[in-house]
């Protein structure tokens, strides 16, 4: 009965924010149309943010599982910003909201875990430094974090893919050349 109840929650709240802002939903609304009282969402969830950073974060981890192995900048940029693509308004929602933050955890663990999983496959066997290796990790996470921030700062618009597409084409050898520029030191 318990993973129905949190589910049941879950799925009325991201309806709830697909309609209105984050500012006007509120527990009541979210029980009422779950058929629950106040006590079993309080019995699963703190509050509205608490809600907010379990969904947030079990997409994270679902993505990350998905996407097990990354060899390419391209396809890690695609995958911090395809969930949000296709929750756009309620992404949006909490974006723009005070909560803003719980939705900046979420993009930076995504982008984290891509990048990370990419520099295995592209730096497997390369003779770079740790310290370096760690270093190109946190500038392509940094990258792809803010490439999908202002994303999102202009409203999410449509031809993200392309954008990114174009970018990696514009980037090309730069991981190659970082690489040289570690194994010559």
């Amino acid at each position: 009965m318990s993973n129905f109840t949190q589910k049941a929650i879950k799925e009325t709240f991201l309806k709830l924010l697909e309609e209105k802002p984050l500012n006007q939903i509120t527990v009541k609304m979210i029980v009422e149309e779950c058929g629950i009282n106040r006590n079993s969402f309080y019995y699963h969830y703190r509050d509205l943010p608490d809600l907010i950073e379990e969904i947030v974060m079990e997409n994270a981890d679902r993505i990350i599982k998905e996407y097990a192995s990354i060899d390419s900048i391209e396809i890690a940029l695609n995958a911090a910003v395809d969930f949000a693509s296709q929750n756009r308004r309620a992404v949006l929602h909490i974006y723009h909201s005070v909560n803003r933050d719980i939705f900046e955890r979420y993009l930076w663990k995504v982008c984290y875990h891509a990048v990370a999983r990419c520099g295995e496959t592209v730096l497997r066997d390369k003779p770079i430094k740790p310290e370096d290796k760690k270093l190109i990790d946190e500038f392509y996470c940094c990258e792809c974090f803010g490439v999908a921030i202002h994303w999102m700062n202009e409203n999410m618009p449509d031809d993200i893919h392309a954008k990114i597409t174009r970018f990696c084409k514009l980037h090309h050898g730069m991981t190659e050349e970082m690489i040289r520029r570690s194994a010559e030191e």
